[in-house]
């Protein structure tokens, strides 16, 4: 028998809002997708504490305005889009199952940009995997990911991002990308590895070359 007080109170517990620190419609930059029209949500929240990051603005959640379902997908619509970048901060925090759904019906494609860490119940498209040091990736991390994508910050992050990729698909794509700080140092050391890795690929900060979000 079902037990419609149950019912009600999970229908009434699905999030339909969430802390978005920025929302735009630019290039995607980085990764598989690189170069492709996207519009990115970035929410809000983050525990993971990189040293390197470049939006820590986004950690503090509560410094970021709840944006409902609504909003967003008229957002996104407007924008003509056909894909949306769910990213962070670390969006996996919240449960995006309502939002992937939504966007979905309309026919857009979502990606997400995770470092693992949590488990993510939303039917993503495509699950960009990029773990961190600072936190480690649950397991379900390396069953769904579709792309890999490792920061390198030092020199011994060449044997931490070989121990993820052993843990993957052989599907999952993989890609090195140097901290932006450090790009000019690191990006010869990445070219020679992937030259001797080539299952590996190179990623870079494109949009931050081209000048756009």
């Amino acid at each position: 028998m079902i037990n419609f007080e149950i019912m009600e109170t999970q229908i009434n517990q699905v999030r339909s809002s969430w802390p978005v620190m920025e929302r735009f419609y630019t290039i995607q930059g980085e990764g598989y997708y690189s170069g492709r029209a996207a519009y990115f949500i970035r929410t809000g929240g983050c525990d993971v504490g990189c040293v390197w990051c470049d939006v820590k603005e986004s950690w503090e959640a509560e410094k970021h305005p709840s944006t409902d379902l609504n909003s967003l997908l008229e957002d996104v619509q407007t924008s003509g889009t056909d894909f949306v970048v769910i990213t962070g901060g670390e969006p996996a925090m919240y449960d995006l199952t309502t939002l992937v759904l939504a966007l979905q019906h309309k026919g857009i494609e979502v990606a997400i940009e995770t470092s693992g860490c949590y488990p993510l119940s939303a039917p993503i498209d495509w699950y960009c995997f990029s773990p961190k040091k600072f936190k480690a990736p649950c397991n379900e991390a390396y069953e769904k990911a579709n792309e890999l994508k490792v920061v390198i910050f030092h020199t011994s992050d060449f044997v931490w991002a070989e121990g993820h990729a052993e843990l993957l698909g052989k599907d999952c794509q993989l890609y090195l990308q140097p901290e932006w700080s450090k790009q000019a140092q690191l990006l010869p050391l990445i070219i020679n590895y992937v030259k001797r890795n080539p299952k590996w690929r190179i990623s870079l900060q494109t949009h931050k070359f081209m000048n756009i979000p």
